[in-house]
């Protein structure tokens, strides 16, 4: 079993985690004023993934582990177009503990991008993550591409899992586009 987490501020109640769980998808949501890391180690331990694909970088540049230059992006930031993990910052960090314990626990992590995955799949007509009257159209969309039977989404958060979890998905059948250097950090679309 793999879950797709969209990983967000630490306290917000934006982060939220989605999985298969029977014939259904399961989606749940960190509240306002949770700790979103606390959330989610519970989560993990009690639907125990195998294998999770998170959305938030899990690297730093190179330049840091002594391999390559470029002291703001990795190479797969530069292939994708991302946000550099250094601008992240205590959210790259969180996310890169996070990864580190679950890796300790012999849980598969991964860096996923749902934004990568709707470039591919996506249409431009609709207004991803600008305008939530097309959050359905977006889920009707999205469901056409993978044989899971997706819950209705409430809110742009649990789209983002929902993709996080579709990249999972892709990677497991060998469908997934991976970009980066392996020695620096990969991100899985």
């Amino acid at each position: 079993m793999i879950c797709g987490i969209d990983y967000g501020s630490k306290m917000a109640g934006t982060t939220v985690c989605a999985w298969p769980n029977g014939s259904s998808i399961e989606l749940r949501q960190s509240g306002k004023k949770e700790d979103a890391d606390a959330f989610l180690e519970a989560l993990i331990a009690e639907i125990q993934p195998q294998a999770i694909y998170l959305d938030a970088p899990l690297s730093l540049p190179g330049v840091y582990t002594n391999n390559g230059n470029d002291y703001f992006y990795r190479a797969c930031d530069r292939e994708l177009a991302c946000m550099s993990p250094l601008f992240l910052g205590g959210l790259t960090a969180r996310a890169m503990r996070l990864a580190n314990r679950w890796q300790q626990q012999g849980l598969s992590t991964y860096e996923a991008y749902p934004a990568g995955l709707w470039r591919q799949i996506g249409s431009q007509a609709l207004m991803y993550k600008k305008d939530t009257k097309d959050l359905a159209a977006c889920l009707e969309l999205l469901q056409t591409h993978f044989e899971l039977s997706l819950p209705a989404a409430s809110n742009w958060h649990q789209f983002d899992a929902l993709l996080a979890l579709c990249v999972g998905v892709r990677h497991q059948q060998q469908q997934a586009n991976i970009y980066g250097d392996p020695q620096e950090g990969l991100i899985y679309v």
